[in-house]
């Protein structure tokens, strides 16, 4: 059931939900602290009206509100012990994505008191931040429990949220949080599309998972099966699905403006809803977590989920190839040679480097469409978590300044991005004896060189993005407002961003 989440100017501790979350900024200078505490002034009520046992006991824990510090306290109060938690915010004031973090925060503490209902209080101006509230709080309540049976099974589920503001509330303040619910939503479908085992999610299932997205949503889609991908001569992505029983799939998601758009994105997302390698096949070690290996795709339909909700007045669309990398008699080998959709003749090296090859023939079907941005997304290589860490996406752009744009997208975001370099000097190792590309390079320099790979197949396409999302599309820790282990949808909510930007431009 969704989440309900409403609301209105209300003092702290003046609601009777499950769980109270306050969030506390830090005193700027002694004036704004309690004189007899060292508490921000903005808590003295609810020190009062706890008759100073929130003072004594955040005295004795050390509790100033620096940024992400939680102080836990439990009180009596209309005949049941409750549960209040103060979350230190830093001086002030919070961005949005801080806002999100926080209220993903008091999510999970709702989750694990079992709470179902949960209230927030917000200091001072975080009123305006209603829409970043409404993610957090979706995305910090996510769990992926669909398989846990009797014991297993959450005993609660977080059903209300009330947001208790300090200040006035704009007149649009439902339809932001509205609209944060169903961003925050949309990421979770991502992240249970990539949550799911590969026995439920295979390239059928994927497509058939977006084409239902997209009804739901009033979006145009088109799907191509195994016989159109062969017809339109998507020979790189047949390559990789030979060797599975389930054949590979196609997917285009349209969203279109009412009004003439002002630009068109076109984003693109790697779908291998399984991948042992194919013939390199990898050490069994960790191979289960080969489910994820379509977390770009999941992120295309929760990116286009969003979009709907959005309602941008710029062209979108969102493209996805699906396939499963198996060993077969029929499955693709080291020293074959396939062609692309673009033409281009592709010598394979190692055929655990697949998803550059499905990207290869997406990336030249979305040239077609002629984007004025053209963004890719992929779990592309293990090099990239090696040099950036499990947290950080690594980005490559044709141009400084959509290199630039990007950049300040994801700070805005607050999803942790680097810009990684081009670097022309290594381009000779894509360079093949037997055919126009070769798919892998050195060991040395991988991610670069897979980029390099991709940039082949852009065409003229000016406005040109990859992001490596290796490392932050799964975690095994709660972090940020990504509170659960598994897929995080990470790089949506940077996409939204881009596009919000964009849109904006006059």
């Amino acid at each position: 059931m969704p989440i309900k989440i409403a609301a209105k100017v209300a003092a702290p501790l003046s609601l009777s939900p499950d769980l109270s979350v306050v969030g506390v900024y830090a005193p700027h200078t002694p004036k704004t602290a309690s004189k007899k505490t060292g508490l921000p002034s903005q808590v003295s009520s609810i020190d009062r009206e706890l008759k100073g046992a929130l003072s004594a006991h955040a005295l004795r824990e050390e509790f100033t509100a620096k940024k992400d510090q939680v102080l836990s306290f439990s009180y009596f109060a209309q005949g049941k012990v409750r549960k209040l938690i103060l979350i230190g915010l830093g001086e002030g004031p919070a961005t949005a994505a801080e806002a999100r973090t926080f209220a993903g925060r008091a999510a999970r503490f709702a989750n694990n008191e079992k709470a179902t209902s949960c209230a927030l209080y917000l200091p001072p101006g975080l009123e305006s931040r209603l829409r970043a509230l409404a993610e957090g709080i979706e995305l910090g309540a996510y769990r992926f429990a669909k398989y846990f049976t009797g014991d297993r099974r959450p005993k609660a589920d977080l059903a209300e949220v009330h947001i208790g503001a300090a200040a006035k509330l704009s007149a649009d303040a439902k339809k932001q949080v509205d609209l944060g619910q169903a961003i925050g939503r949309a990421i979770n479908l991502s992240r249970d599309l990539s949550n799911e085992p590969p026995n439920v999610i295979y390239p059928a299932a994927l497509a058939a998972s977006a084409e239902k997205m997209s009804k739901a949503s009033g979006l145009k889609v088109q799907i191509f099966d195994h016989k159109e991908i062969l017809r339109r001569g998507m020979h790189l992505i047949d390559a990789v699905g030979r060797g599975s029983v389930r054949d590979p799939r196609f997917v285009h998601i349209s969203y279109v403006p009412r009004i003439k758009a002002k630009k068109r994105f076109v984003f693109v997302g790697k779908g291998v809803t399984f991948d042992t390698g194919g013939i390199s096949i990898k050490p069994a070690a960790g191979m289960q977590e080969m489910k994820h290996d379509m977390s770009g795709a999941a992120n295309i339909v929760g990116l286009m989920a969003a979009v709907a909700a959005l309602k941008p007045n710029v062209e979108v669309h969102g493209l996805i190839a699906a396939a499963e990398n198996m060993p077969d008699g029929n499955a693709y080998r080291p020293g074959d040679i396939c062609k692309s959709l673009d033409g281009k003749t592709v010598e394979i090296v190692n055929t655990d480097a697949e998803g550059r090859l499905i990207l290869a023939d997406a990336l030249a079907y979305g040239r077609a469409l002629k984007p004025d941005y053209l963004i890719d997304n992929a779990t592309l290589t293990g090099a990239c978590l090696v040099a950036l860490g499990a947290g950080c996406t690594g980005f490559y752009a044709s141009n400084d300044t959509v290199g630039d744009q990007f950049a300040k997208a994801a700070g805005v975001a607050g999803e942790s991005m680097w810009r990684m370099p081009l670097l022309e000097d290594l381009r000779d190792q894509i360079r093949s004896d037997v055919a126009d590309v070769k798919q892998t390079g050195d060991r040395y320099g991988g991610s670069i060189t897979a980029a390099l790979f991709l940039r082949e197949f852009i065409g003229d396409t000016k406005n040109w993005i990859h992001a490596d999302i290796a490392g932050p599309a799964t975690t095994d820790r709660p972090s940020g407002w990504t509170q659960a282990k598994g897929a995080t949808g990470h790089g949506i909510l940077t996409f939204l961003s881009l596009i919000e930007t964009v849109a904006a431009e006059r």
